[in-house]
């Protein structure tokens, strides 16, 4: 590698640096759900993120085989629980201050396919959602304004 191509990959990893440094992922689940529910709520809610945020993914992983693996988030994901009028709390603060939203209503527990889910939650008001989790991304200090008072899950 050339000392300029060097020079502006470190360049580019300090301004990605920067970027998680100042922004921030998380994840709040209902507490109630059963622990399958949990997991599949962060797993669908986090996709949102990494399908719309592309600077928060980080380089293709490789073992010491040399075989390639995915990318992954650049920077941690923070998963809270909630009870359901916590997380409704947090939906609306979130909106509030305009994050970026994930949503999963409870109603997509009985659905199977992306047009079936974006049908389900296009039938319900924004009120009237029942959440099972949601995910957020944005500036640090929005994230923690819509998330204060919760926990990490444990």
């Amino acid at each position: 590698m050339s000392e300029n191509a060097s020079s502006e990959s470190g360049t580019a990893r300090a301004a990605e640096t920067r970027i998680a440094a100042a922004t921030k992922i998380a994840v709040v689940v209902r507490e109630d759900l059963a622990t399958w529910q949990k997991l599949n709520v962060t797993a669908f809610a986090v996709s949102g993120i990494a399908a719309t945020a592309a600077h928060t993914i980080g380089e293709p992983y490789f073992d010491a085989s040399d075989v390639q693996y995915l990318p992954m988030f650049g920077q941690p994901v923070l998963v809270f629980a909630a009870t359901a009028a916590q997380l409704r709390k947090a939906h609306r603060r979130a909106l509030e201050r305009e994050l970026s939203i994930a949503v999963y209503p409870e109603e997509l527990f009985g659905t199977f396919n992306d047009e079936d889910n974006r049908a389900v939650v296009r039938k319900i008001t924004t009120e009237d959602l029942s959440l099972a989790g949601l995910s957020v991304y944005g500036q640090r200090a929005h994230v923690d304004a819509a998330l204060k008072g919760l926990s990490l899950h444990r």
